[in-house]
């Protein structure tokens, strides 16, 4: 297991590099000058040639790169081209409601997810067909969309839930918005990898010996339905953290979201390399932490 995990984290090398020239070369790729965004309608050439030389963006492109590289492996994204605060730190700050969102989207997307797909796999054709049909409108719905009717509905027209601020009850709506997509999606392959698994002998022989349907289905199918589901709740994971760029953005939360977007729109590139830098690292780790959970569900598997 050591072994496995030690190889794991040396392949996460090669994946950041690659983001890294990804994120920088995109980055540098968004239309626009940040130097003139800094100055304004008002600023003189002569003072757009001064800020580019300060902020080192005349150099060459591989010499820009090797500097964020070098800076970033000592835990250093570089400073805001606006405001002049290091990248790491603003993040930081912002981390917190960013993850904090994240985190109770999965769980109520797991919750919601997983009990719909059981439903469905153990409710007859009619049950299923409607679950499924409730799956499929939650997919389809994009986050700005949903956000605005969840808004409109819960926010202004009933007044029972807040529709901006950063306390508990300002954060249901944003949960909901972000975690309806990823629970349909999970509702499908529970419900796919259920009705695989209710077929199987040893379900058929669990319930010869009398044992209760629910005791069955928790006990003996769910627990062997799992690892597909498993699988997708950490990709699910890395999805939530991105989307919420647009959740954020619809509810005013000050997250990474809103960060982002302030980033793209001021062509501030240490802070989307630092952003997006940072995103697939966490990405990456939750897909490892995925991997090595399948031993613990599935105590056949073994990591050499």
């Amino acid at each position: 297991m050591t072994a496995y995990v030690l190889r794991r984290v040396l392949q996460v090398v090669p994946v950041l590099i690659g983001v890294s020239i990804l994120a920088f070369l995109m980055s540098h790729l968004v239309p626009g000058d940040p130097v003139s965004v800094m100055l304004g309608q008002h600023g003189t050439a002569e003072e757009a040639e001064r800020l580019r030389e300060e902020l080192g963006l005349n150099d060459p492109i591989y010499v820009q790169y090797g500097r964020f590289v070098w800076h970033a492996v000592q835990g250093d994204l570089g400073r805001s081209i606006r405001s002049g605060q290091p990248v790491l730190t603003e993040i930081r700050e912002r981390f917190g409601t960013t993850l904090t969102l994240t985190i109770v989207s999965v769980g109520v997307a797991v919750v919601v997810g997983m009990s719909l797909g059981v439903a469905a796999a153990t409710s007859g054709k009619m049950g299923d067909a409607a679950i499924m049909a409730f799956a499929l409108l939650g997919i389809s719905m994009p986050y700005f969309w949903s956000g605005i009717l969840l808004i409109l509905l819960f926010g202004l027209k009933l007044g029972w839930l807040p529709v901006a601020g950063s306390g508990p009850k300002a954060l249901v709506l944003p949960a909901i918005t972000l975690a309806a997509p990823a629970a349909a999606v999970l509702a499908r392959m529970t419900r796919s990898t259920m009705l695989e698994v209710l077929n199987q002998d040893f379900v058929r022989t669990a319930r010869a010996k009398g044992l209760r349907e629910q005791i069955v289905v928790v006990r003996h199918v769910l627990k062997n339905a799992l690892i597909p589901v498993v699988t997708i709740i950490g990709l699910q994971f890395g999805g939530l953290l991105s989307g919420s760029v647009i959740v954020e953005s619809v509810f005013s939360r000050p997250g990474l979201g809103r960060y982002t977007v302030t980033a793209i729109e001021a062509r501030d590139f240490p802070q989307i390399q630092g952003i997006v830098l940072v995103t697939a690292a966490i990405y990456v780790f939750v897909n490892l932490a995925v991997d090595l959970l399948y031993a613990v569900l599935d105590p056949r598997i073994r990591y050499h």
